[in-house]
């Protein structure tokens, strides 16, 4: 890949991963999981969603419950395309709760997503994400 094409693949990533990000601050599950493949897969502590559906219903509950107006953080440690259509990215990541500025010093993750290109749209593949040690 040249290094234009690759910066060109980067902003698109980032634009994926950001937009995940809106569509959470906006509680906008449609949103959130428009950019998900639908054989996507998350991998979250002590769960693995298997299927944009099962991503989808796990996140209009939790955005009607428990992360009603938070915002979720990304930001991206690293990006490593495998081919001109895989790309691996590291994020250092945190859920910044209702009415907070900035998050806090605990509750950070290391996630790596996957994300393909398919017929020119980068996708979600998959999602793991972990505590930050």
């Amino acid at each position: 890949m040249s290094s234009t094409s690759q910066d060109t693949a980067e902003r698109a990533v980032q634009a994926v991963i950001d937009s995940v990000s809106a569509a959470w601050v906006d509680n906008d599950v449609d949103a959130f999981v428009a950019h998900y493949a639908d054989d996507a897969t998350a991998v979250l502590p002590g769960v693995a969603l298997l299927s944009r559906a099962v991503i989808r219903t796990a996140m209009a509950a939790a955005f009607a419950d428990q992360l009603r107006g938070t915002r979720r953080v990304h930001r991206v440690q690293g990006v490593r395309f495998l081919d001109d259509v895989t790309a691996i990215v590291i994020s250092r990541s945190v859920t910044v709760d209702a009415g907070e500025d900035e998050p806090g010093a605990d509750g950070w993750s290391i996630a790596t997503w996957i994300l393909s290109n398919r017929s020119g749209r980068w996708l979600v593949e998959a999602y793991h994400d972990c505590p930050a040690a």
